[in-house]
């Protein structure tokens, strides 16, 4: 299992983060700080190890759009960072709880379309989302029996698909 080490990243973080945030004129404030143990944080399954906190009048700028730029924030200091594919779920961005709220707000999605799936026996296909949506979706509805879950499409269009279980065989979860 990869790791992240808060003192090694720090460094180079603190400076693009500053460098970024000056050069883009936003005003916000940002701490980095270890993440949360397993049970706290917006992904109880993989908790990050490594939280950077978004303050300051620009905050609205970072959620605008489902917080389109939070995320593209977030994936340009992992490549900045040279974190491979397992180790950037490590690094999370934050700002004013957006990620924990839309955590919950997920797996609140995900019971409501499982509840329609089982009713109605018809699949149910959720809005397009990243891989971490999804991958919330999937674990949401791991253990619940009556429904399996799959993402189908491509690209931006990715979506999670709630189907009703089949009579016999396992849950197919497919991030």
């Amino acid at each position: 299992m990869p790791t992240l080490e808060i003192e090694q990243v720090r460094p180079p973080l603190d400076d693009f983060l500053k460098r970024f945030l000056q050069t883009g004129r936003f005003h916000l404030r940002f701490r980095i700080e270890p993440g949360h143990a397993a049970g706290e944080g917006p992904s109880q399954e993989d908790p990050p190890e490594v939280m950077v906190l978004f303050d300051g009048e620009d905050a609205d700028l970072l959620l605008a759009r489902g917080g389109e730029m939070l995320a593209a924030l977030e994936h340009l200091a992992a490549k900045v960072l040279r974190l491979s594919a397992e180790e950037q779920s490590l690094l999370v961005f934050d700002c004013h709880d957006y990620r924990s709220l839309r955590v919950e707000e997920l797996r609140l999605t995900a019971e409501t379309a499982a509840e329609r799936v089982e009713r109605t026996g018809q699949p149910f296909a959720l809005s397009p989302m990243n891989s971490r949506e999804r991958r919330i979706v999937h674990l949401a509805l791991k253990e619940r029996p009556g429904v399996r879950t799959e993402s189908e499409g491509a690209g931006p269009h990715r979506r999670v698909v709630i189907h009703p279980q089949k009579a016999q065989g396992g849950s197919s979860h497919k991030a």
